[in-house]
């Protein structure tokens, strides 16, 4: 997966954006950890929408690279965690993103994918 790792989070980052969340970047973060290579942060404007983001990406990701995440949270507590171990997708709804600012976090993580 290492060699295609870039690649798979530029297919998320699409993934996500057929679902119209908002708000996303894809940063490469790793000079600064080991625990992945990129975060994907992105918002999604209610419930409904944040469980259509998850299950879009969870079957086109195991469809096309067989991969199944480790999913955390739920979208009813606004924020839900897919972990594909070298990718990490973040969604969040805006209040729980605004509370959280996981891009101030990861301030010096190089953006590679930015959509307003």
């Amino acid at each position: 997966m290492a060699i295609e790792t870039g690649m798979i989070a530029r297919r998320i980052v699409e993934l996500v954006e057929d679902k119209q969340a908002h708000d996303i970047i894809l940063l490469d973060i790793r000079p600064q950890t080991t625990i992945a290579d990129y975060f994907i942060i992105c918002t999604a404007d209610n419930d409904r929408q944040m469980r259509a983001i998850i299950d879009h990406i969870d079957e086109k990701m195991t469809t096309e690279h067989g991969l199944n995440p480790r999913i955390e949270g739920s979208a009813d507590t606004g924020w839900v965690v897919l972990d594909y171990r070298d990718i990490v997708v973040h969604i969040f709804s805006q209040s729980q993103r605004e509370y959280y600012r996981l891009e101030r976090l990861w301030s010096k993580a190089m953006p590679v994918v930015v959509v307003q």
